[in-house]
């Protein structure tokens, strides 16, 4: 039988996890603080332990440093009412299991206690000890990114698995996603942190330059050459170099750079002395790179060695729920910026953004904003304020054939992922205009629970703007969240 440690002050919550956990065979034990929890890994033997990042006697970073010295290889599940995509990132790079948002839904961690039950059975404690002490106590705690959708969650997880460890790591997304802050996320989080982090887009550089910016060349090499360059991967050494759009190389140019990857030296151009490196590359594109190897339009194996981890970035009509906490962030930007006056966006606004499929993801909706704060005139920035075109867009109400066009058009590689959400939005907001905003009627009629419901308006950005009174009786409980729950986590800005 495992033993699962939940460590929270609210006693609703402990409750909350023995219903979940009925029916498995499963000890539930549980504390209040961190002090106890550690008396506690010293008397029984836990399986897997489940933290509130709120323990009244210590930080998150800290707990996980005590429970992994008392055993390295335990699985540790926190859980917050609010965070940042740093916290999530150093949770996961200091070895925790998952991190979870609050309110929690019965189903899903029902779920995540069997799987870290399960990795406690077959996990080796060894390695489990090498991640524990490979997390730095002076953590960075600079936030580059906003966004607490699922999907979004998942990428700072992501980021935070890999970014300690000495791989390469492959970005996928379309164009304006935010694939350099993703990038640059990870080197902040990595060992090299304090050297070189270096960008090129292999895209804009013509094929002659982009040579001469990536190795070098020396004086006299080609014409205009008048003095000795030294290229990225030289002065990155000991630090990372990030690879925009690699997609777009050509193949000579994916030749060298496998070269480079495989022997760790080069020579500049032009020259015959030959220069050792120590590069981490993260590599970025938005093609299809798997399409382009096997039409032969990219090597197989240069894209083997920038694939070892990869992390696909959501588009931003997939993370509509984060597009109000992007509002907020940007019009505060650029207010500052241009010294106009604070200003927030309206309810009709907000929902008229929400309704844009936005092809150019969150750098369109940058440069949306910043063209309205210049028309605003007020504290409020209604929806006459953008450009007449989304406004037209926004204002029309797409049909199912409309959708399944405009995404062929745009080129989509999940076109059924898409069609599955654009339905599910569809029939969620029909119901709950049918109950009038009421989430428990809306639940019964869907025959789903109320919990499952605000997961999924959430994740759709689904927006209710009147107050719905709940019944107390409804189906199935979510886990409680915490009294003093605060907005949603600041994390991301693409």
């Amino acid at each position: 039988m495992a033993s699962v440690l939940v460590v929270d002050r609210d006693p609703a919550v402990v409750s909350a996890f023995r219903r979940c956990l009925q029916g498995l065979d499963v000890t539930v034990l549980s504390t209040h603080t961190a002090a106890n929890a550690s008396e506690m890994l010293a008397k029984y033997r836990i399986d897997v332990v489940v933290v509130d990042t709120a323990t009244p006697d210590g930080l998150a970073p800290d707990v996980l440093r005590e429970i992994h010295g008392h055993d390295a290889a335990i699985p540790v599940i926190l859980i917050t009412a609010s965070g940042t995509a740093n916290a999530a990132i150093e949770a996961i790079a200091c070895g925790a299991f998952d991190y979870v948002y609050k309110p929690l839904q019965p189903d899903k961690m029902r779920e995540l206690v069997v799987q870290a039950c399960r990795s406690r059975q077959l996990q080796s404690p060894t390695e489990r000890a090498k991640e524990s002490a490979s997390c730095g106590r002076d953590a960075i705690s600079i936030d580059s990114m906003i966004g607490s959708c699922l999907p979004m969650q998942e990428v700072y997880k992501a980021i935070g698995r890999v970014a300690s460890k000495k791989v390469n790591v492959l970005i996928l997304g379309e164009s304006g996603t935010g694939k350099e802050l993703v990038a640059e996320a990870i080197q902040r989080h990595s060992t090299r942190s304090a050297a070189q982090f270096l960008a090129v887009n292999c895209a804009a550089i013509p094929e002659p330059l982009l040579e001469s910016e990536l190795f070098g060349h020396e004086k006299g090499a080609f014409t205009g050459a008048d003095s000795k360059r030294v290229g990225k991967f030289e002065q990155c050494s000991g630090g990372t170099l990030f690879l925009d759009e690699v997609g777009d190389m050509t193949p000579i140019m994916q030749s060298k750079v496998l070269r480079v990857l495989q022997e760790g030296r080069f020579e500049r151009v032009g020259g015959n002395k030959t220069v050792e490196t120590d590069v981490r590359i993260i590599a970025a594109t938005n093609r299809n790179l798997e399409q382009m190897v096997s039409s032969g339009q990219f090597r197989a194996d240069l894209y083997y060695r920038l694939n070892v981890f990869n992390i696909q970035l959501p588009p931003l009509r997939e993370r509509v729920a984060d597009i109000p906490l992007l509002v907020e962030h940007f019009l505060r930007t650029y207010c500052r910026e241009l010294d106009r006056s604070p200003c927030t966006a309206s309810p009709e606004t907000l929902e008229l953004l929400s309704r844009y499929s936005w092809p150019g993801n969150v750098r369109e909706l940058q440069s949306v904003l910043k063209r309205a704060v210049l028309r605003v005139s007020g504290p409020v920035l209604m929806p006459e304020y953008l450009p007449g075109d989304l406004v037209t867009r926004g204002n029309h109400v797409m049909g199912f054939d409309d959708f399944i066009d405009e995404r062929l058009r745009a080129g989509s590689t999940t076109l059924h992922a898409e069609a599955l959400a654009f339905i599910e939005r569809a029939m969620l907001t029909k119901v709950l205009k049918h109950t009038g905003g009421n989430q428990s009627q809306a639940a019964k009629i869907l025959n789903i629970t109320r919990g499952t419901l605000r997961s999924k308006i959430r994740e759709l950005g689904i927006m209710i703007h009147q107050a719905v009174q709940v019944e107390a009786a409804d189906s199935e409980p979510a886990l409680p969240a915490s009294p003093n729950i605060e907005a949603p986590p600041r994390a991301a800005v693409p």
